[in-house]
C-alpha cells in the first residue's frame, strides 16, 4: 500500500495541547512546491480513550467548525483524560470555499472513503483519515448541518447496524450528546460515508444534523459545544457531569417513503414548517412552473405520517432534489 503524502506536523502521542497541520503537498501555478495545511488540535493527558471529533466535512455546515475550534481553544487539559483529536475543517479546500464540495478537484469528501493515497486532493484526505486517524480513535463525532441547499430539524443520529452491540454504545452517546431530537437515520446512499468508514472499523460513532441553510444560528452553535462536550464526558475523555438541557425527542426513519423527491423543477412552496407534524396523504409542497403563468402547481404528498425532519432549503428547486424528509416518533 503506498504511503499518504499527508505529513502531521505534531506529535499525536505528545502530552499535553499541540496545535498544527496536515500538510498536504499541493503543486500549483502560484505555489509551485505549497501545500494545503489543514489545521488540527491534540488534546492528550495521561491514560484514556481517543475520541476523534470532525467537522467541515462537507465546507458549507459551520456548527462543527465553530464549534471545535472554540474546544480547541478553550478547553482545559486538566480535565481531559485521554486523548481527543480535534479536526474542524476535514475537507479545507471546501471549507475555504464555502462550498460542499472541493473547489480543486469537486470532490465530495463524504463520498470518497477510503480514499486514495495516489488520489485527488480529496482522496488523499480521505485517505489518511482513514488509515491514520481511525485507527487511534474508540469514538468519534461528526458534526453537520443541512449545508447551502437543506435545513433540518436538529439531531444527533446512530445508523442500525449489524453488530447491535456497537449500535447500542453508539445509541448510549447520541443519548449523551443530548440533541433537541435524537435520529436512528437512514441514508440515500452510504457508499463512500466517512460514516460508513468509522462504522465498519467498529468505532463508536454519532452525527448529527443541526440546522443549515448554509450558516449557524445561536441556538445550533449552543446545541453543538453541549453536545461535544457530552459526548466527551460519555467518552470518559473529559470529567464532570452531562448538562442535559431537556428531553430529546426520538425518531426513526424505518423506509424509503421517509424520503420526497421533486420530479419538477421551479418554485417551490412548502405548506408544514420543520417539526411539524403531517399525515399520509397531506400535501407538504407545491412545485410552480416558472417558465410561464397559468399551469397549475404539483403538488407533492406525505407517503406517510411522521414529522418534518429536513426540507429543500432554496427557493427553487430541480427535478431529482430531496424536497421533504419525515422521521416517525418513537418511545
Amino acid at each position: 500500500m503506498k504511503p499518504s503524502p499527508i505529513k502531521p506536523t505534531i506529535d499525536f502521542d505528545q502530552q499535553g495541547v499541540s496545535h498544527g497541520f496536515l500538510k498536504l503537498p499541493y503543486s500549483r501555478d502560484d505555489s509551485a512546491w505549497g501545500a494545503i495545511m489543514i489545521p488540527i488540535t491534540v488534546m492528550k493527558n495521561g491514560i484514556g480513550p481517543t475520541v476523534l471529533l470532525t467537522g467541515g466535512n462537507h465546507g458549507d455546515e459551520y456548527e462543527g467548525p465553530i464549534a471545535l475550534t472554540k474546544l480547541a481553544n478553550q478547553l482545559d487539559i486538566e480535565t481531559v483524560r485521554g486523548r481527543i483529536i480535534i479536526l474542524p475543517f476535514m475537507n479545507y479546500p471546501a471549507f475555504k470555499n464555502a462550498s460542499r464540495t472541493s473547489p480543486i478537484d469537486r470532490g465530495n469528501l463524504n463520498r470518497t472513503f477510503p480514499g486514495k493515497a495516489d488520489g485527488t486532493v480529496t482522496e488523499k484526505i480521505a485517505d489518511y483519515i482513514q488509515r491514520h486517524l481511525l485507527p487511534l480513535a474508540d469514538y468519534v463525532l461528526d458534526i453537520h448541518s443541512g449545508g447551502k441547499t437543506l435545513d433540518f430539524i436538529p439531531f444527533a443520529a446512530v445508523h442500525i447496524l449489524p453488530d447491535k452491540l456497537q449500535q447500542q454504545k453508539g445509541e448510549r452517546a447520541m443519548d449523551a450528546f443530548a440533541a433537541p431530537y435524537s435520529m436512528k437515520m437512514l441514508e440515500i446512499d452510504s457508499v463512500g460515508m466517512f460514516d460508513t468508514a468509522v462504522e465498519e472499523a467498529g468505532k463508536i460513532f454519532v452525527t448529527t444534523e443541526l440546522g443549515g441553510g448554509g450558516t449557524a444560528s445561536a441556538s445550533t452553535i449552543k446545541i453543538a459545544e453541549r453536545g461535544v462536550r457530552n459526548f466527551l464526558v460519555h467518552a470518559g475523555a473529559v470529567m464532570g457531569d452531562l448538562d442535559i438541557a431537556q428531553d430529546s425527542i426520538f425518531l426513526d426513519m424505518p423506509d424509503d417513503n421517509c424520503f420526497i423527491a421533486s420530479e419538477h423543477a421551479g418554485l417551490i412552496e412548502y405548506c408544514f414548517n420543520l417539526g411539524d407534524q403531517v399525515s399520509k396523504g397531506d400535501v407538504i409542497a407545491r412545485v410552480y412552473d416558472v417558465t410561464r403563468t397559468g399551469v397549475a402547481p404539483t403538488e407533492y404528498k406525505a407517503q406517510r405520517d411522521g414529522l418534518l425532519a429536513c426540507r429543500h432549503f432554496p427557493g427553487l428547486v430541480q427535478c431529482g432534489d430531496t424536497i421533504a424528509v419525515l422521521a416517525e416518533k418513537i418511545s
